[in-house]
């Protein structure tokens, strides 16, 4: 594997102008002759999308996306039909690729309704990993959050917009974040105008052209609409830009909503002096102003900025790495023969190229991508095709090779960043008591460790079955939760069975959820009366099934706090 040039590493792709088609136009849907939308699943790939969409792209692969992003913009959630009116396709097609995507375990199909899932995460962090910047920044910024007691966060450009790769939040009545992945208006930001300083003309020519179609930023759904404002003119955009190219800061004073302000500086590449990504420090007026940003957080914020700088440089690059055997092909024809015509190959096999990329692979030459997912190198090619022309992925200009793009992060990243330990628990826990007829909990230690506080539950219906309420908080000590989370890292506690310690006739078996680094910090269980299932069958029966459950938790956690942080109540 050819080695990767250390000036690329970095790259955030956040200027050059869009091979895309603009916004309103759905890439999920269909063209038929003449232009007009034709949803049709099974149409030819030069039949797909836009007019300039290339011969060889995937359509399939193109109307998932178009879901997933569908399903992205409304928080998260919708229902088929709803689906089916975002995206301009058919319903067959809808549900053929919901149940793809469910196969995948990317999105779950709640009663009537899809739900992204944690799993789907995979494909942004194949993207903060590539990029490396989250790892190597991220407690630089934390720290700065602390010292300053204000939310601070690192973003990126993506074209005429940026979009937010960390957050280090305050957790105060009146909070300001925005979730990692969101795409914002360039204008609108404090770091905007310091990526505007390196776009060329026709990035400008794309933003006005932008900003024409678009004037109440309506395609911007994590900012609330522009106001007119003569306080902010048309031009003031431009302006801005040339005192950031001038000063090396920028600021926001008020242009997403009143009463937030920011201040940015950029953080530079060591080789090239390029900007690779912007950290931004924000308030709200009633502890900063405009001034005072200037005075009291732009100083502490170059320090920080200059030291991430050292870390850049420092660090040194890992090694390309050669990838990992993969049993994709088996397990998308093994599904395709179980689902018939209900599992499109072609989406499957295409997202998965998505993941082959991450920090030992920032880029990836036709061969590499077909190697990392086992598939052809025409089936690969033709995938990374669809990607380049969606602006998932580009091509460096040096090698040719290909990389990705912070669009990426709007398959499902933003609404998925802000979930909680109990949202990822809860579908697991509802599974497992389906399955084995009894009530499912998970726990975690109160800060004294005197006491387990439940935090998710799933109920059967059985006439007499365990129900304790969400919030409860019991002795943990003479629970079989509190004992597996008692347990030392000299003495590891697999599971835990108990008897009556609590009530008479109660039940129950408990296993440890483990975080990425391996540490307990939270419980499942299953409770139950006594005379419902003997010891031996709690152990062959159902300590097997809440394990399975436990992993399958576990996993989804793991992935979901890769980048970002995954609060445990």
């Amino acid at each position: 594997m050819p080695a990767h040039p250390t000036t690329e590493a970095y790259d955030t792709t956040g200027a050059g102008p869009s091979p895309t088609p603009p916004r309103a136009a759905r890439p999920g849907a269909a063209a038929a002759p003449g232009g007009t939308a034709r949803p049709d699943d099974t149409a030819a790939p030069d039949e797909t999308a836009a007019v300039d969409t290339p011969d060889e792209a995937v359509g399939p692969l193109m109307r998932g996306v178009a879901v997933l992003r569908g399903l992205t913009e409304a928080g998260g959630t919708l229902s088929p039909s709803a689906l089916e009116r975002a995206t301009g396709l058919a319903r067959s097609t809808v549900d053929r690729i919901t149940a793809t995507l469910a196969r995948m375990g990317y999105v779950r199909l709640d009663g009537r309704d899809v739900v992204l899932a944690p799993r789907l995460m995979e494909l942004g962090n194949a993207y903060l990993s590539a990029l490396r910047l989250p790892s190597l920044l991220a407690a630089r910024a934390d720290a700065l959050a602390d010292e300053l007691d204000e939310s601070v966060s690192l973003a990126v450009g993506d074209r005429d917009g940026i979009r937010f790769i960390h957050q280090a939040t305050r957790r105060r009545a009146m909070s300001l974040s925005f979730r990692i992945g969101d795409l914002l208006p360039a204008e609108r930001t404090a770091p905007g105008p310091l990526f505007a300083t390196e776009w060329t003309d026709e990035d400008w020519q794309a933003w006005r052209e932008r900003r024409t179609a678009d004037p109440d930023d309506r395609n911007f759904p994590a900012v609330p609409p522009r106001k007119p404002s003569p306080a902010h003119p048309a031009d003031d955009f431009e302006r801005r830009t040339a005192r950031a190219a001038r000063e090396g800061w920028a600021m926001d004073d008020q242009l997403i909503e009143p009463g937030l302000v920011a201040v940015s500086a950029p953080v530079r590449h060591p080789a090239t002096g390029r900007i690779v990504c912007v950290a931004n420090v924000v308030s709200h007026t009633s502890r900063h102003s405009a001034q005072s940003l200037r005075t009291v957080l732009l100083p502490r914020l170059r320090e920080t900025v200059a030291a991430m700088e050292r870390d850049l440089r420092d660090t040194p690059h890992p090694p390309p790495q050669a990838p990992s055997p993969t049993d994709l092909a088996t397990w998308t024809t093994a599904s395709k023969q179980e689902l018939g015509r209900d599992f499109i190959e072609s989406l499957a096999r295409g997202l998965t190229v998505l993941t082959a990329f991450g920090e030992d692979r920032p880029e990836l030459t036709l061969t590499e991508a077909a190697a990392a997912t086992g598939l052809t190198r025409a089936t690969a090619r033709r995938a990374l095709i669809t990607y380049e022309h969606l602006g998932l992925v580009r091509r460096t200009p040096a090698t040719r090779a290909f990389a990705l793009t912070p669009r990426v992060l709007s398959l499902g990243f933003p609404p998925l960043s802000r979930t909680t330990l109990p949202r990822i628990a809860q579908p697991h826990l509802e599974d497992l008591a389906s399955r084995v007829h009894e009530s499912a909990s998970l726990a975690i230690l109160t800060a004294s460790g005197e006491e387990i506080q439940y935090t998710a539950v799933a109920t059967t219906g059985r006439i007499m079955s365990v129900n304790i309420a969400v919030g409860t908080r019991l002795p943990s000590r003479r629970t079989a939760l509190g004992k597996v989370l008692l347990a030392t890292p000299e003495e590891p506690l697999p599971y835990a069975l108990m008897d009556e310690e609590l009530e008479e006739g109660l039940r129950t078996l408990a296993v440890p959820i483990h975080d990425r680094t391996g540490h307990p910090v939270a419980a499942a269980n299953l409770a139950m009366h006594a005379a419902a299932h003997t010891h031996d069958e709690c152990l062959t029966t159902l300590l097997p099934a809440l394990r399975t459950a436990a992993t399958a938790l576990e996993t989804d956690l793991h992935t979901a706090s890769h980048f970002t942080h995954v609060p445990l109540s």
